[in-house]
C-alpha cells in the first residue's frame, strides 16, 4: 500500500501544476498514491490542453480534468466561454465538488490567498472556489447532483515564503512582474523534491508555449543556469488550511493553532 496519501491538485492554468506542485505530484505517484489535477482555464481543444496532457503524463497524474473557462488575461484561451473569474461562484464550486467526489482524495492542493507570486486573478479565484468546494464536498445536502459526499482530510495552499524567493525574485522583477510572498511562519510544509526535480523540469518544459517570450516563468527558468534553477525548484512550500477533523467538541471558541509540531517533511493527512 502507498505510504503517501492520494492527491487532487486544483489550479488555474496549465503549467501551474508543474511549477507549484510538480515535485509533490511526482513523489506521491512514485509511491503508488493516486494523483489527479483539475485545471480551471483554457479550452480542451487548445494547444495549452495538449501541453497539459503531456505534463501530466510526465508526472503520472492521469488525464487532464479541464473546466474549460477563459483566462482573465487571455481572450483566446476559451472562445465563447466566460472567464473563470466571471463564472457564478456556486456554479464554479459545484464543478470542483464533482471532481473531489469522483477522485476522493485524502489531500487537496490549490493556490494560496495571494494568488501566488504575481497575484493573478485566476489564481485567487481558484483559491476561493477550492476552499468552498473542499468543505462542500463532504456535506450531502450541498450539490447532491455532484455525487456521493467525500471529505478530504487535508487542504494545502501552495505558497512562497519571503525567505524562499531570493533566486526567483530577480527573474520576476526583471520583467516587471509583481512579487508577493507570505511570512515564513505561514509555511507548514516545506517539501524537498530534489529526487524528482528532473521529472518536474520535464513537466514544466512540456508546456512548450510557455518557453516562448520574455515573461512566462518557464521561459525565465529556461534562461538561467541549472544550479540556480534547481535551487528554485527543489523545495515546494505549502500552508495547511483548517478543515473539519472529527476531533473533540470544545465548549468555547479558541485561538489555538490547528496544526501542531515541526514543519513536516512531506504532505500528510490524518487518515491516509
Amino acid at each position: 500500500m502507498p505510504v503517501l496519501p492520494s492527491l487532487l491538485a486544483v489550479f488555474a492554468h496549465p503549467d501551474d501544476e508543474s511549477l507549484l506542485a510538480g515535485g509533490v505530484l511526482a513523489q506521491h505517484a512514485a509511491d503508488g498514491a493516486p494523483t489527479a489535477v483539475v485545471t480551471a482555464t483554457w479550452a480542451p481543444d487548445s494547444r495549452r490542453a495538449a501541453e497539459l496532457a503531456a505534463a501530466l503524463d510526465v508526472l503520472s497524474a492521469g488525464a487532464p480534468r479541464m473546466l474549460g473557462y477563459g483566462d482573465a488575461r487571455n481572450e483566446s484561451s476559451a472562445p465563447g466561454r466566460p472567464r473563470w473569474c466571471d463564472v457564478p461562484l456556486d456554479d464554479a464550486v459545484a464543478q470542483v465538488v464533482a471532481h473531489i467526489r469522483q477522485v476522493r482524495p485524502a489531500i487537496v492542493i490549490t493556490h494560496d490567498a495571494l494568488g501566488q507570486l504575481t497575484g493573478h486573478p485566476d489564481h485567487r479565484r481558484t483559491h476561493q472556489v477550492t476552499l468552498l468546494a473542499v468543505e462542500a464536498a463532504g456535506i450531502a445536502h450541498l450539490h447532491p447532483e455532484a455525487g456521493e459526499p467525500w471529505q478530504p482530510r487535508a487542504l494545502y495552499a501552495a505558497t512562497h515564503p519571503q525567505s524562499g524567493i531570493d533566486d526567483l525574485a530577480p527573474l520576476l522583477c526583471g520583467v516587471g512582474k509583481t512579487l508577493l510572498a507570505v511570512p515564513d511562519e505561514y509555511v507548514t510544509a516545506a517539501v524537498n523534491v530534489t529526487e524528482w526535480i528532473d521529472r518536474k523540469w520535464r513537466a514544466i518544459c512540456s508546456h512548450n508555449s510557455q518557453l516562448e517570450g520574455e515573461r512566462p516563468l518557464p521561459a525565465l527558468l529556461s534562461r538561467v543556469d541549472t544550479e540556480r534553477r534547481d535551487r528554485i525548484l527543489a523545495t515546494e512550500y505549502f500552508t495547511r488550511l483548517s478543515l473539519p477533523t472529527g476531533g473533540p467538541v470544545t465548549s468555547a471558541l479558541t485561538s489555538g493553532p490547528t496544526v501542531h509540531g515541526e514543519v513536516p517533511p512531506r504532505l500528510t493527512s490524518p487518515h491516509q
